[in-house]
């Protein structure tokens, strides 16, 4: 397996755990237990963060004249990660809906 292709596997696994605690989160607050959707939130801000690690140390390698090839695995875990992101940031306004009832 190429460098590429591992790193793309990294960003779809911590995109993935970010996913899944927010997810869990809107459940936590759903149920009424924001302490836990908070402590959910954190920890899928931190999987998220290393996701965006990986696809950060792409970039600069990329911007200082490293080509990286271009796989579909690659375009996956980019979407991946985006949509993870923006679940995440759905699931905070949704909790503050849930917080504010």
């Amino acid at each position: 397996m190429d460098n590429i292709t591992e790193i793309a596997f990294q960003i779809i696994l911590y995109a993935g755990n970010g996913k899944s605690s927010a997810m869990e989160a809107i459940q936590e607050a759903k149920e009424g237990n924001f302490e836990a959707a908070d402590k959910m939130i954190e920890e899928a801000g931190q999987e998220l963060g290393k996701a965006h690690n990986y696809q950060t140390k792409l970039l600069q390698n990329e911007a200082s004249g490293e080509n990286s090839p271009i796989n579909v695995m690659l375009i996956h875990s980019q979407d991946h990660l985006m949509t993870s992101m923006t679940v995440r940031d759905l699931a905070v306004e949704i909790i503050e809906i849930y917080r504010n009832k």
